[in-house]
């Protein structure tokens, strides 16, 4: 009965997560694959010579209840510091197992004591990377961390965690001070390799550490023999391994690129002067009647609005734009926010029909028929200077052809770069104007603006 119910869990680990590649069985999906861990964990109960069930159900109750709250109260534009958490605690539950396992000592082969050691490894980097993570997009550190000879030092430590590693598998003990050592290191490489990351990568390294973090959990599910773990785990991984790969690719830059070139760590090195031209302001009034006269309108949403809560006044704007005949749409770029999906998860909240949300591959075409592109907090994912300066370090990365709408109007609060410290050449196009202020603020002037025509 606990297999079975292992392969049930299975099951709906797996159509859960194939509901959740579409918005409109999203929430059904994650419903399904929340069972299947309710059916995992509720199976584990019954596992031959299993003890501490106080223990263990205090453990579920404080967990439980702490993600209960927290999943509630949490903020929308909170939403990726949470995950980057919840990514770094499953990663420091794999590592945790390994802990007591090799303590134990207690392994049928050495495969199984290669596995412990590896999941450990990969656990504790996805713990403290993640948690550096939470705290650059929580801003309680510096978006990035730069020294000379930062990533030879990280290779050391690399290095020196390997040996220690090494030593646990083919030495006499797999405890002591070689176990601390590895986990100490293990646990710095993580941090310092998640220092130097700039905060325009902070979504590739939070789905990285996500992918880590199932593998870790697979890993440790073998040790255990635990068949729901490795499933679990593995799923997670491929997932976290795809998703991953996809948003590198949409930011043209190879993993090795994120992980080590520190992009994004001393953005705002090119000067207004040299983006051509001048920032151009532009009146609510002014605005409300370019777009309420427009034959169509395309909204790129960036994270600005998220924290700006905005998403519910645009959502109103667009209806009034529609009520005198504009055609809306919105576009969406794959890193657009700070994790994947991000924007698309605001536009739901605010409930924006899923068909007038597109992909940058569905919408770009449509930018040179559009009369006027509404940016509202997005930046580098619409900046030109991908396409035509070599130079830039985001040059060659694929973004939402905005410049190329007749007309360009973008809210920001003020007249600083970027999350990547980059400055958007398109904020100084002839065709673009700059409408300054809070984004809930802004929208809230135009739907007033509107209603008067």
């Amino acid at each position: 009965m606990i297999e079975l119910s292992y392969f049930a869990a299975a099951v709906l680990f797996i159509l859960g997560l194939k509901r959740m590649s579409s918005p409109k069985t999203a929430r059904d999906g994650i419903v399904w694959a929340g069972a299947g861990m309710l059916v995992a964990t509720l199976a584990t109960f019954f596992y031959p010579g299993m003890h501490n069930y106080g223990l263990i159900i205090l453990a579920i109750l404080i967990g439980g209840g702490a993600a209960w709250y927290t999943g509630k109260k949490v903020a929308m534009t909170d939403m990726p510091q949470m995950i980057a958490t919840y990514n770094g605690m499953g990663g420091g539950a794999a590592a945790a197992i390994a802990v007591v396992e090799l303590l134990k000592g207690e392994f049928h082969s050495q495969s199984f004591l290669v596995l412990a050691v590896g999941g450990g490894l990969i656990g504790s980097v996805a713990f403290s990377g993640s948690m550096i993570a939470f705290a650059k997009l929580q801003g309680l550190m510096k978006k990035s961390f730069l020294f000379p000879g930062q990533q030879k030092l990280n290779l050391v430590v690399f290095i020196a965690t390997l040996v220690f590693g090494l030593i646990l598998i083919f030495g006499s003990s797999t405890g002591g001070f070689p176990l601390l050592a590895f986990f100490v290191l293990a646990l710095a490489f993580g941090i310092m390799m998640t220092l130097p990351i700039g905060g325009a990568d902070m979504p590739v390294v939070i789905s990285l550490y996500n992918a880590l973090t199932g593998l870790a959990v697979a890993f440790e599910g073998f040790v255990l023999g635990n068949a729901a773990m490795i499933i679990a785990g593995t799923v997670v991984g491929s997932a976290g391994t795809l998703l991953t790969q996809l948003m590198a690719k949409a930011m043209n830059r190879p993993i090795s690129n994120v992980l080590f070139s520190g992009f994004g760590a001393s953005g705002g090195e090119e000067a207004a002067h040299d983006a051509g031209g001048v920032m151009k302001e532009i009146d609510a009034s002014d605005a409300a009647v370019m777009m309420a006269y427009a034959s169509k309108v395309i909204i790129v949403p960036g994270y600005g609005m998220a924290v700006a809560q905005a998403q519910h006044k645009v959502w109103e704007f667009c209806k009034q734009l529609e009520e005198k005949g504009v055609t809306v749409k919105f576009a969406i770029h794959p890193v657009a926010g700070r994790m994947p999906g991000h924007m698309n998860v605001l536009l739901a909240e605010a409930g924006v029909p899923y068909d007038k949300i597109y992909d940058l591959e569905e919408i770009n075409a449509e930018f040179p028929t559009a009369d006027v592109a509404l940016i509202i907090g997005a930046n580098d994912v619409v900046n030109p200077v991908a396409r035509t300066d070599p130079h830039s370090p985001i040059y060659g990365m694929p973004i939402l052809d905005a410049d190329k709408a007749k007309n360009v109007i973008v809210i920001k609060r003020g007249r600083g770069t970027g999350f990547s410290g980059i400055e958007n050449a398109l904020f100084f196009l002839d065709h673009t104007r700059m409408l300054y202020g809070d984004g809930q603020e802004v929208a809230g002037k135009l739907i007033q603006e509107v209603k008067q025509l």
